[in-house]
């Protein structure tokens, strides 16, 4: 794969999802992540890496289609599965802020979080959600990775089309000029924020659901942001 064929649009869509997943249970977004078509649909853009992650979802999900045939309600367990992990009580067996594993401290509010605030800002984006989670939360920081991915996608599509760039309505010519975004800042922030400390977050979640959907999630996401790194370094 070369930088000209980035799948970017992909990619965003990949990353949503990932970040929507880790932002609510299960219970209170969608449960398509149970669904077996939704992994065999699933991009692995050409990689060993992340079509080994997403077998293993896949996996789980033919898994908990059988489960639900016995009568287990699988939504509810991937939602005390999400509850445990990320939220507690006591507290998160995994907690899902960036400044947890930057240090020793137990403080949810940290270097990382300032330094995510000041990219989404400068980004023009805004966190609204009700659980009012810090912004360096996983979710939140592919939440943010989509974003610059669709950015670049725009830029791709504007560049192939730049004559019909003028028809767009207003407001699409608005976004397409803020989408400025280069290879590099992609690869910076993946490398200094999401991949620098998702294999330790993906262990803490493995320690208390070896098995379980999140285990398999994150080691998906953190398949995707490898190869993602990978192919712009190419």
């Amino acid at each position: 794969m070369t930088k000209e064929s980035m799948p970017w649009q992909t990619l965003s869509e990949a990353y949503a999802f990932l970040g929507n997943s880790l932002l609510a249970p299960m219970s209170q977004t969608s449960a398509v992540g149970l669904d077996p078509e939704f992994w065999r649909a699933f991009p692995d853009f050409g990689d060993a890496g992340v079509s080994d992650a997403a077998a293993g979802c896949l996996g789980y999900a033919e898994g908990a289609v059988a489960r639900a045939e016995e009568g287990a309600n699988v939504v509810q367990d991937a939602s005390v599965e999400y509850t445990k992990l990320f939220i507690g009580p006591p507290s998160p067996s995994a907690a899902p802020w960036e400044t947890m594993y930057r240090s020793d401290t137990n403080v949810g509010f940290g270097e990382a979080t300032f330094q995510m605030k000041a990219l989404l800002k400068n980004a023009g984006l805004e966190v609204k959600n009700e659980n009012h989670q810090y912004e360096d939360h996983m979710g939140i920081e592919l939440l943010y990775l989509s974003e610059l991915c669709r950015r670049r996608a725009m830029q791709e599509a504007g560049g192939r089309d730049a004559a019909s760039a003028s028809d767009k309505p207003a407001d699409g010519a608005e976004d397409l000029a803020c989408a400025s975004e280069s290879d590099a800042s992609v690869f910076t922030f993946i490398e200094t924020h999401p991949l620098s400390w998702i294999d330790t977050f993906h262990a803490r979640i493995v320690e208390t659901f070896p098995e379980g959907y999140f285990a398999n999630l994150t080691a998906l996401a953190a398949a995707i942001l490898r190869f993602h790194t990978k192919a712009i370094a190419r």
